[in-house]
């Protein structure tokens, strides 16, 4: 069963999602709030596996509740997921910087919504679609918020090329793919990258990735 936090300031928002999520068999609805401090105190309290996020929330917005989640150590296995009205927009970079594991627009359709909280459930970074990559390319070149060149040199060769291929939104699948491996060694070869990189989850190794210059934004 995953276990989904629900943050968001407008009750209709909130009423909707919750009516789809907890009409799947394999999803639950544990909590819900209209503010982030509340929020958080609730993701404490439940430790589900997703919150679901909104950027714009009073008493303490998206970002914060986000930085808080990712930096509490009994809230390790919670991933967070970003609400927003906009496509693309800095709020969402900044909030993948502070350790969101990927971003939905509010307007996404159902059934795409219930993949994405599965997606995330996983572990799998919400990056692949193509307006994740257009933000990246737009906010990516901005200043770094984090120290992140030293760890990229503890790399190998091959972990340097899985998390390039991953900062792309290629899934494990293609990422052994295009380096003739398996699936298995191509997670190994990610996850051996975010335990030297001390990466949250798979979108912060993509945000190392682009910070650090591994990869440049297309068009750049």
């Amino acid at each position: 069963m995953i276990r989904v936090l629900l943050l968001d300031d407008q009750p209709l928002l909130r009423s909707g999602f919750r009516a789809l999520l907890d009409a799947e068999d394999d999803i639950e609805v544990v909590a819900e709030a209209a503010d982030g401090k509340e929020g958080l105190a609730l993701a404490r309290k439940f430790l589900p596996d997703i919150a679901l996020v909104d950027i714009q929330m009073p008493v303490m917005d998206g970002i914060e509740t986000t930085r808080q989640i990712a930096a509490d150590p009994s809230l390790a296995g919670v991933h967070v997921v970003i609400l927003t009205n906009y496509g693309v927009d800095e709020y969402v970079f900044n909030a993948l910087r502070a350790g969101a594991a990927g971003f939905l627009v509010k307007d996404i359709e159902p059934d795409d919504l219930l993949h994405s909280v599965r997606v995330a459930a996983r572990g799998d970074a919400l990056l692949a679609p193509s307006i994740t990559k257009m933000l990246i390319g737009r906010y990516v070149a901005q200043p770094p918020h984090m120290e992140v060149g030293t760890g990229m040199d503890e790399l190998t060769n091959r972990e340097r090329e899985a998390v390039a291929l991953a900062a792309q939104g290629l899934s494990n699948e293609e990422i052994a793919d295009r380096m003739v491996i398996s699936p298995l060694t191509a997670k190994t070869h990610i996850n051996r990258a975010m335990i030297k990189l001390q990466a949250r989850d798979r979108a912060q190794l993509v945000v190392f990735a682009y910070e650090s210059g591994l990869v440049a934004p297309q068009g750049r």
